[in-house]
């Protein structure tokens, strides 16, 4: 039996019953991709309901703020796609009369559409021969085949994208892209795979040359930059300061609380920080440690600390991204994970007590 046929009876028997293969709308199918980049299908698949619960269609999408695009999608990390999702379904609305494109060449233009997403949608929503190359595609046809040239090179993605295409089952395009990427998925995981079940592990050049764990390869990774940055919460009965984060920086268009941010990690005592505080704040302010937490991003490693004042004054003419808002209003306004958990934990057990 080939390869084509031992992946699509392997996920015709295994296949999880997911709502975006119930369909082949182009509009249901790009969301579910990409929310799903990066993200397990068991945390991604609340969002993808969330979404289409929300923007049933792509011009209730367009016609949504971008504050409450970014509130759905808070919790997911890379704000940057729900940005750029935004963006796309206000370009299919203006310039496709809503009619999401479901061809590759269409959707490849859209902004935050890959090579990966426009095969995807193009192969599930009109069965385009287009080969779909996730990461999971990558470890199958890596172990199966024992190709170690690595996956994030440009030697390596030529090379796999070639086979994957040469691999292609013309015949149903949809049904065998969606069968090795699940495949890849549940059954040639990334870490400790139950290979003796496996259908292919007979001509599999990895498990017979003991290289499950070896392959796929990857260069080596981006050294994470630390930051460290500490956040004053400033209470005024049942309201509290926050701001907008402005483009340039992470969560862009995000709500934090004021800030200052240091080269390492401060203490509550050090002078020179007190005096940074004072600067802000007023001489009179009271400074008292509320919590730390570390926040991981991609790239990023973010050292966080919290701080509560009291008998602070600030200018808000000289820092108009500060604005009062009433602990329900915020609720409403999209955070960053690690403020998001701050606020629960904080204001509302307080709440509680």
């Amino acid at each position: 039996m080939t390869f084509q046929n031992e992946l699509i009876n392997w996920y015709l028997v295994n296949k999880r019953d997911l709502p975006w293969r119930h369909t082949n709308d182009a509009y249901t199918i790009w969301l579910s991709e990409v929310i799903l980049q990066q993200t397990r299908v068991e945390q991604g698949l609340p969002y993808f309901n969330k979404f289409l619960e929300n923007f049933p269609t792509v011009t209730d999408f367009a016609n949504a703020t971008e504050a409450k695009v970014l509130k759905l999608w808070q919790g997911l990390g890379y704000y940057s796609r729900g940005r750029n999702m935004h963006a796309t379904a206000q370009n299919v609305v203006n310039n496709y009369r809503g009619i999401f494109p479901n061809l590759h060449d269409e959707l490849i233009k859209l902004k935050g559409i890959g090579e990966y997403t426009a095969a995807a949608i193009s192969s599930f929503s009109s069965g385009e021969a287009r080969a779909v190359v996730d990461g999971n595609v990558f470890r199958v046809l890596s172990r199966y085949y024992g190709i170690d040239t690595p996956i994030n090179s440009p030697a390596g993605k030529k090379e796999f994208y070639a086979l994957a295409n040469e691999l292609l089952y013309r015949a149903d395009p949809a049904l065998y892209n969606q069968a090795i990427m699940e495949f890849g998925a549940m059954q040639c995981k990334p870490k400790s795979p139950n290979c003796t079940i496996c259908p292919l592990v007979q001509s599999c050049y990895a498990f017979k040359n003991d290289k499950v764990n070896v392959l796929p390869v990857k260069t080596g990774k981006i050294k994470q930059k630390h930051r460290y940055i500490n956040y004053f919460v400033c209470t005024e009965n049942d309201q509290v300061l926050v701001k907008e984060r402005q483009a340039g920086d992470i969560w862009q268009h995000l709500y934090d609380f004021p800030s200052l941010e240091t080269k390492e990690s401060i203490g509550i005592n050090n002078a020179g920080f007190l005096e940074q505080v004072k600067a802000v704040f007023g001489e009179e302010v009271e400074v008292t440690l509320i919590s730390t937490k570390k926040h991981l991003l991609t790239h990023q490693i973010i050292h966080v600390q919290f701080f509560a004042l009291k008998n602070y004054i600030f200018n808000f003419k000289k820092q108009k991204e500060l604005n009062w808002v009433s602990l329900n209003k915020l609720d409403e306004l999209p955070q960053p994970k690690v403020i998001h958990d701050f606020i629960q934990g904080y204001f509302y057990k307080n709440e509680m007590e």
